[in-house]
């Protein structure tokens, strides 16, 4: 199905009431793997953080990393969710050339954290509670990188390539229960929930949860069943999808292809589904296995856990500041409405935000610039903020040279624009593009005395008492100077040469 047969979303749910579940994977923060001492670091050669446990070769035992267990605690801890007091391990066999051991070490019915909820605020301020199925523990596989094709899939591709190093590394897999009466706002939902979960994530301090760099990764299982029905319809699962944006997109997506299928009489096929960035759409991937078709049984290499009660009591106490109450908190501090707030939420300004005040930028300026021209430039190239090439401290410094009077606004916009482009750090950029405020007083006077002379009628009107004609004047001499005026010293000599004496 095209994208030009979709059902528009409002026929969709006129129709149909939108049932999701979200699954999210978590790439935790260790040092090592999850089964062996193989370090996590990224950007290593190929194959080169590898050993026979996690290459899945004969007679290598594995033993499971204490901190992976600590930072699922934590994380169930802070879903809602009740801990068990014994669990163990399964293995999940489907074949993958990117798993080297034909099964993943995973969690099925035995999972450490269970039964919680995260609430969500929606851009209103609406609450909407989340119910969370289950947390577990996994491992990640390898990586394929299909070659030769022009869009990096395996169709079209010459040769595959795999890379053993991401093998391994800890998972921790947050999957909802049913999210049902989200309704025409079950998209926003989507990526409230998200949203919330990665502020989560990373006040735990257990992952970056980068979405960007696969850190944190979100399948988004959508079904459709018509008004006033029970019983679910079949579900697609859209994988992998790595932006707060994507995973609102994918879900609005999917509710419209749905409808269309059942709308044609079509039947839902139970498949996975591939994201794509450029137009929204998706398209299929393979068809889904139920979980019997994994053929799921307790992991015989590893002993259960049973994390002690005065252990998880003590993981209870430390947990950190968790994001709503600092939203809170920082609401208060920053003096800023509930709605700002929010806003500031959706678009992924938070944490950028509080790093440019420690850099020593007030919380005015900061909130200013993430919001305001780096969040125009992120929106315009589709990237979540986060994502955007510039640093806090970058920010910070930009704020610094506007409030010593180096920079006016519309210099500073023009530093953006060439830090985003790569030209280097602000001091560099206003360096190399001549972009310094011209507080000179003779370069100012000469303006001023040029643009008098240029403007007869205007000057004749500031003389007369209509000093509010000034602001003529000074837009000329912003022209002249290309912006790079001091615009109140400006204004102060226009009215010194002209304003009437008294």
């Amino acid at each position: 199905m095209t994208v030009t047969e979709l059902v528009s979303y409002e026929d969709a749910l006129a129709t149909y009431d939108p049932v999701m579940g979200l699954e999210v994977h978590v790439e935790l923060g260790t040092k090592t793997k999850m089964f062996c001492g193989c370090s996590t670091e990224l950007g290593a050669p190929a194959n080169s953080q590898t050993c026979p446990t996690c290459l899945g070769l004969p007679g290598a035992l594995p033993v499971v990393n204490e901190i992976g267990i600590e930072s699922a605690i934590k994380i169930g801890l802070a879903l809602n969710c009740e801990i068990a007091e014994w669990c163990r391990f399964a293995r999940k066999n489907y074949f993958y050339p990117d798993m080297p051991k034909n099964f993943q070490t995973s969690q099925y019915d035995e999972p450490i954290a269970f039964n919680g909820y995260l609430d969500v605020q929606l851009e209103d301020g609406e609450i909407f509670r989340v119910q969370i199925e289950r947390a577990h523990m996994e491992e990640d596989t390898g990586k394929s990188l299909h070659v030769g094709g022009a869009t990096g899939r395996i169709h079209g591709a010459s040769h595959s390539l795999l890379d053993y190093n991401r093998a391994g590394i800890p998972l921790i897999e947050i999957v909802t229960k049913p999210i049902e009466g989200a309704g025409a706002r079950a998209p926003e939902v989507a990526k409230a929930y998200v949203a919330e979960l990665r502020e989560l994530i990373k006040a735990l301090d257990v992952s970056e949860a980068r979405m960007e760099q696969g850190q944190m990764r979100c399948d988004v299982n959508l079904s459709l069943r018509p008004h006033g029905r029970e019983l679910f319809g079949t579900r697609s699962e859209t994988k992998n999808v790595n932006s707060l944006r994507s995973v609102e997109r994918a879900a609005r997506y999917e509710i419209m292809r749905h409808a269309a299928v059942l709308n044609a009489g079509g039947t839902i096929v139970q498949e996975t589904r591939h994201f794509h960035e450029e137009d929204g759409s998706t398209t299929a991937g393979r068809i889904k296995d139920n979980a019997e078709d994994y053929r799921y049984f307790p992991e015989p290499d590893l002993v259960p856990v049973a994390p002690a009660r005065d252990w998880v009591e003590e993981l209870r106490q430390g947990l950190p500041e968790l994001p709503r109450l600092r939203r809170k908190r920082l609401r208060e501090e920053w003096t800023v409405s509930e709605h700002d707030m929010q806003s500031m939420l959706n678009a992924g300004a938070i944490d950028p935000i509080v790093a440019t005040i420690a850099e020593g930028a007030d919380a005015a300026s900061a909130r200013k610039w993430w919001m305001g021209e780096l969040a125009r430039n992120a929106n315009e190239s589709g990237r979540d903020l986060g994502s955007l090439p510039v640093t806090p401290a970058q920010v910070a410094r930009v704020s610094a040279l506007v409030k010593e009077g180096s920079l006016n606004d519309k210099l500073a916009r023009q530093v953006f624009e060439g830090v985003l482009a790569g030209e280097g750090g602000p001091d560099e950029v206003v360096e190399k593009r001549g972009l310094k405020v011209v507080s000179d007083e003779g370069a100012l006077g000469t303006a001023v005395d040029e643009a008098i002379a240029a403007n007869a009628g205007i000057a004749d009107k500031i003389r007369s008492g209509k000093v509010a004609a000034a602001g003529a004047l000074v837009g000329a001499v912003m022209k002249t100077t290309r912006g790079q005026a001091d615009a109140a010293r400006v204004r102060e000599l226009i009215l010194e040469r002209l304003a009437p004496k008294e």
